[in-house]
C-alpha cells in the first residue's frame, strides 16, 4: 500500500540530522534600540507598560552579571528595530533549545497516526486521518521559526500523493487543501544576533541609561555602578578608563549636591509649614508654597518629585490651618456659653472637687480594703448632690458628651456604695466584688470626663482637628 510506504518515508525523514545545537540554561540578551541610534541590552525579555519599557540590564560583561531594573519612556525606543532583533533573538534561543525536540515530537505526531491509517478499514476514516496529518504539517512552519522546513515540504507532497490516492480510492472527486496548504512562504530573515557586551560596552551603557533615566534615585545608582564597574576591570584602556571614571564621578557627586539641597529646603520648608499649621497660619502657608516654585527655580528644577511631594506635604498643612482656624473662629463665637457652663459646674463647689472627696472611699471599695457605716453615709450623700447638679445643668452641645460622663460615673459610684453596703450585710464577697467594679467604673468616668471637659474649654489646637478627622 503506498500509504505505508509514505508512513515510512516520514519516519525515516524525522529522525535524520539529530544532534544540532545544545540548549543554553542563558537567559538570551535581548537589545532595546532607541531613536537616536543607541541600545541597551536587555537581559531576557522587555515588557511595555502604558507608556514605559521595563527591562533588566547587566552592569557588566561576566556571564553572571548583577542586574539594574531600567524604567525609560516608550517614545525613546526603536519599536521597528527593537521587535525584529527580539524575534530574531526569540528564535534563535528556540533553535538552540527546544526546535529539535518539538521537531521530533511533530514527527512522533505524524507517524502514530499514519500507522493508523494501515489499521483503518473505512475510507473515510483513512482520509481523515491522513488530512489532519497534513493540517498538522502545514501549519509547522509557521509556528515554528520555518524549522526543518525543507523536511516539512517533502513529507507534504508525499502526503499529497497520498491523499489523491485515498480520495481516488474513496470514489471522491480532487483533493482540496485550501484550510491548510503549504503556501512555500520564505523563511523568516534572522537578524544576526550581537555578541554580548564588552565590559566596556557594558559600563557605556550603564552611563547610557543613567542619563535615560527619570529619576534621581535611578540614575544615582546606575553612576554608582558604573563607577564600581570601572574600578573592578583591570583591563579596561587606561586614558578611557580615568576620564569615564571622572566624569562619572563628578555627575554622581553633582547628583548627591543636588539632592542634598532639595532635601535641606524641603526640611525646612515642612519645619516651618508645621509651626504655622499649629497657630492656623492660613496666609504664612500660602506664602510658603508661592515661595517653593521660586527656590525649585532656582535650583534648575531638578528634582520634581521631591518638589511635588514637598508641595503635597504643604497643601495638606494648609488644610489643617484652615480647618483648625474655623474650629477656633466657632470657639471663639462659642466662648460666652462655655463660659456659663464653667460656672455652672463650679458654683458653689466644682463638680470634679466633689468627686475628689468621694475618691478615697471609691479606692477603698474597688479593693475591697473595708468601708464603714459613717464613710458609705457620707459617700452616698455626696454622690447624690453630684447626681442632683449635674442632672439639672444643661451643657453645650460641644459639652454634652463630657457632660454625660459625669452623670455615668455619678450613677455608677452611687451603685459601688450601695452594693457594698448590701455585701457588708450579707457577708457576700461576690457582691463585693460587683461593688469593686462599679467603684472602678465610676473611677475611670469621672477622671475621662475631667479630662475632656478641660480640654473643651481651651482653644482648639491641630491635635485636636486631626482626632476628629
Amino acid at each position: 500500500m503506498k500509504t505505508c510506504t509514505v508512513a515510512g518515508a516520514i519516519v525515516a525523514a524525522c529522525l535524520l540530522a539529530s544532534g544540532r545545537a545544545s540548549a543554553s540554561d542563558d537567559a538570551p540578551l535581548f537589545r532595546v534600540f532607541l531613536t537616536d541610534g543607541t541600545a541597551l541590552v536587555s537581559y531576557g525579555e522587555f515588557a511595555r507598560v502604558g507608556d514605559r519599557v521595563v527591562f533588566s540590564m547587566p552592569l557588566n560583561g561576566d556571564p553572571d552579571p548583577p542586574l539594574h531594573l531600567i524604567d525609560i519612556s516608550a517614545e525613546r525606543v526603536d519599536w521597528v528595530r527593537t521587535n525584529r532583533y527580539a524575534e530574531s533573538a526569540r528564535a534563535t534561543r528556540y533553535l538552540a533549545t527546544r526546535a529539535e525536540s518539538d521537531y521530533v515530537a511533530l514527527s512522533n505526531e505524524v507517524a502514530r497516526t499514519l500507522s493508523d491509517v494501515a489499521t483503518v478499514t473505512e475510507p473515510a476514516r483513512r482520509l481523515a486521518l491522513v488530512e489532519n496529518a497534513r493540517r498538522i504539517l502545514a501549519d509547522w512552519p509557521r509556528t515554528h521559526y520555518s524549522y526543518r522546513s525543507n523536511e516539512v515540504r517533502q513529507m507534504l507532497t508525499m502526503l499529497d500523493d497520498a491523499l489523491a490516492d485515498l480520495r481516488a480510492a474513496a470514489g471522491g472527486g480532487p483533493v482540496s487543501l485550501t484550510l491548510s496548504a503549504y503556501v512555500g512562504e520564505p523563511p523568516p530573515v534572522i537578524e544576526p544576533l550581537l555578541p554580548p557586551p564588552t565590559p566596556r560596552e557594558a559600563i557605556e551603557e550603564t552611563l547610557l541609561a543613567a542619563r535615560l533615566a527619570d529619576t534621581s534615585a535611578d540614575r544615582e545608582s546606575l553612576l554608582d555602578a558604573a563607577v564600581t564597574a570601572i574600578d573592578r576591570q583591570p583591563d579596561l584602556p587606561v586614558e578611557w578608563k580615568s576620564e569615564t571614571r571622572a566624569a562619572a564621578a563628578a555627575e554622581l557627586a553633582a547628583e548627591r549636591r543636588i539632592d542634598r539641597l532639595y532635601q535641606l529646603y524641603s526640611n525646612r520648608t515642612l519645619a516651618r509649614a508645621q509651626f504655622r499649621a499649629q497657630n492656623a497660619d492660613v496666609h504664612g502657608l500660602e506664602r510658603l508654597l508661592s515661595q517653593v516654585d521660586r527656590r525649585d527655580a532656582v535650583l534648575g528644577r531638578k528634582r520634581p518629585d521631591a518638589v511635588n511631594a514637598l508641595v503635597t506635604a504643604v497643601r495638606a498643612k494648609l488644610d489643617e490651618a484652615r480647618q483648625l482656624r474655623l474650629a477656633r473662629d466657632r470657639w471663639l463665637m462659642r466662648e460666652v456659653d462655655f463660659e456659663k457652663y464653667r460656672v455652672a459646674i463650679s458654683d458653689p463647689v466644682d463638680l470634679f472637687a466633689l468627686f475628689a472627696r468621694v475618691t478615697p472611699a471609691l479606692e477603698d471599695i474597688k479593693s475591697l480594703a473595708g468601708s464603714t457605716p459613717a464613710v458609705l453615709n457620707a459617700t452616698e450623700r455626696l454622690i447624690g448632690q453630684i447626681i442632683k447638679r449635674a442632672t439639672l445643668i444643661v451643657p453645650p452641645s460641644e459639652f454634652s458628651a463630657a457632660h454625660a460622663l459625669i452623670v455615668s460615673a455619678a450613677q455608677m459610684a452611687w451603685s459601688a456604695a450601695t452594693i457594698r453596703r448590701q455585701a457588708t450585710l450579707s457577708g457576700d464577697i461576690a457582691r463585693a466584688w460587683d461593688a469593686s467594679s462599679a467603684a472602678a467604673g465610676a473611677l475611670m468616668l469621672s477622671a475621662q470626663a475631667k479630662t475632656e471637659i478641660q480640654s473643651l474649654f481651651r482653644p482648639p489646637d491641630l491635635s485636636s482637628i486631626k482626632s476628629q478627622d
